[in-house]
């Protein structure tokens, strides 16, 4: 395997372990294992310096024009792509939990498509966005500029269920 491949694999390897490690600790914490779970979250930082040296390495990260358009081709893949197969294989095996999560998914990446795209229109103007508050629902992961709606629209959360992102 070529070193760029071996770059990749850890990138998301150490990506995919930083993500679990905060669930772990996420249980932990519910369980009244304080240390353990403080343990977890220092394991997911370390895991996550890893994963950025890595793609530093690859030369992953440029500027925000070329940042936006590859997160808006990511984003596009997933729910123009990839995640409509992944709903499909679902149902076609009567997982019925995989498929609401990745309905929820596919729906919430193509707001974060049509966000950066608006992203890309104010950079390539030589500008910022708007300030605004930008929140996150905890249920399905739908991302809002402005104010919380009552109930989510990809989930159906109520409005508690959203964290403002700082």
């Amino acid at each position: 395997m070529a070193t760029i491949d071996n770059l990749k694999a850890a990138f998301a390897g150490e990506s995919q372990a930083n993500r679990t490690y905060l669930a772990f600790a996420k249980k932990a914490d519910a369980e009244g294992m304080k240390q353990i779970a403080k343990l977890f979250r220092a394991a997911a930082a370390a895991e996550t310096v890893h994963a950025l040296s890595h793609l530093r390495v690859m030369g992953g990260v440029k500027g925000t024009l070329d940042n936006l358009q590859a997160a808006i081709a990511g984003e596009g893949h997933e729910f123009k792509e990839m995640y409509p197969q992944f709903v499909a294989e679902a149902v076609a095996e009567g997982a019925r939990s995989a498929e609401n999560s990745f309905k929820d998914a596919m729906a919430v990446e193509e707001i974060h498509s049509s966000l950066y795209s608006e992203a890309l229109t104010a950079a390539k103007a030589g500008n910022d966005l708007p300030s605004a508050k930008i929140y996150v629902c905890g249920v399905c992961g739908n991302t809002v500029v402005g104010e919380v709606p009552d109930q989510c629209p990809i989930c159906g959360a109520r409005s508690n269920k959203f964290t403002e992102i700082e």
